[in-house]
């Protein structure tokens, strides 16, 4: 598998299947998992990059102890629809994680995803300190759950 349509995404996976959604940043990748049904989109962790093969395990690791059959990944475009620094930062990560494993992948437009993290995070009045422990799962929740809303529709 490669890249594909998010449309596509659903008939690629086996029976009871779920999706894991990633928000690949420079310094964390957030994890968010999907229930088999593809209807709701749940924080799982986070992971410290390092070394790709590294990273590239410990998101094995849960692709095999999570039943995952297919990837939602972050698309950070600019606001004008373009793709920069850090989407093409994205794109080369699944490209890279790809050579581990090869399960087909569906790229999210995330544009103002942490923000509205953020923002959601703040109302809540959550401490700084916290807000940094959670803030790229809940990210890459949001993200998965914008996918799983368009796959509804």
């Amino acid at each position: 598998m490669s890249v594909c349509n998010l449309s596509d995404l659903p008939q690629l996976l086996n029976k009871d299947q779920c999706l894991l959604g990633l928000d690949p940043g420079s310094t964390i990748i957030g994890i968010a998992i999907s229930d088999p049904g593809f209807r709701v989109a749940s924080p799982l962790t986070s992971i410290t990059r390092g070394k790709l093969a590294m990273d590239a395990e410990a998101l094995l690791k849960i692709i095999r102890e999570r039943n995952i059959g297919g990837l939602i990944v972050g698309l950070p475009k600019n606001m004008d629809g373009r793709e920069g620094p850090s989407a093409q930062s994205a794109r080369a990560f699944v490209r890279n994680f790809l050579k581990f494993h090869d399960l087909p992948v569906a790229f999210w437009d995330e544009r103002l995803s942490s923000a509205a993290v953020e923002r959601f995070l703040l109302e809540d009045d959550m401490s700084r300190k916290r807000r940094d422990a959670v803030i790229d799962k809940i990210a890459a929740a949001y993200i998965l759950q914008g996918a799983l809303d368009s796959l509804k529709r």
